[in-house]
């Protein structure tokens, strides 16, 4: 398990954490509120996990969590909720793009349905998050992270619409860091073998994606909680980068 443990403290820093209701989501707004952030936990149909996240948190620290719901897909909930968030909070200082659709989409049986689900989910409710939150988080000099994968750079066979939208969340990221800086720093996390689907793999596939990682095992939640944590609390001058925690998978291809 990654150590979150820090001298320097997140006190009074309200984050943003999309999809946060369980797995790496979960994890990363345990460990933003571990270093003394407040979160706001979003999600979107796990309202039951998510109820159960805030109630963890403030009973650790009254008042540091709260839960908001809304379909990103749909970008008409976006500002709502961030509004929401502020009217509760009086601010946003970090916002972690998370949230993700992932399945196969095979060339010959993808549909329009499947572009809109996995494009919306990974690339365009990022964007437009970051235009809701953006006075906010200037007025705070704040952090994005974005939530990227490794297959932005290899894809992953007959996910051809997921890679691309993972693609683009990596240009996005640059972008960004370009277009916002001095004020506010963007960067990203790629995880590699993290935690297999929920539907599960064979033990064949999965046996072949260790053999492809150079530490041949896979990485845990809490690893990509910590590179969260370093980009926002321990990386001042680290902007526009995309950090890879794969275990070396994607050197090792």
């Amino acid at each position: 398990m990654a150590d979150l443990t820090s001298d320097k403290n997140l006190g009074g820093q309200w984050a943003l954490v999309t999809g946060a209701a369980k797995r790496i989501g979960a994890a990363i707004a345990r460990g933003l509120h571990a270093a003394g952030a407040n979160v706001a936990i979003h999600y979107f149909s796990s309202a039951a996990e998510a109820d159960a996240l805030v109630a963890e948190l403030n009973a650790l620290r009254s008042g540091s969590a709260l839960a908001v719901c809304a379909d990103l897909k749909d970008t008409r909930t976006i500002e709502p909720m961030v509004q929401s968030i502020l009217a509760q909070t009086g601010r946003l200082d970090i916002l972690i793009n998370n949230a993700s659709s992932f399945y196969p989409t095979p060339l010959e049986t993808v549909t329009e349905a499947d572009w809109d689900e996995l494009i919306g989910s990974n690339l365009k409710a990022p964007l437009f998050l970051c235009k809701a939150a953006l006075p906010a988080l200037r007025e705070h000099s704040g952090v994005i992270i974005n939530i990227v994968d490794v297959h932005a750079q290899r894809p992953l066979r007959n996910h051809p619409l997921y890679g691309a939208a993972k693609a683009g969340l990596a240009m996005l990221t640059r972008s960004l860091a370009k277009d916002l800086g001095p004020d506010i720093r963007v960067n990203g996390v790629a995880p590699g073998a993290i935690l297999w689907p929920e539907g599960g793999l064979p033990d064949r596939v999965q046996q072949t994606i260790l053999r492809e990682i150079a530490l041949r095992r896979p990485g845990d939640p809490s690893d990509i909680a910590a590179a969260v944590l370093f980009l926002v609390r321990d990386a001042p001058y680290v902007t526009g980068q995309i950090l890879a925690v794969d275990g070396g998978r994607s050197v090792g291809w």
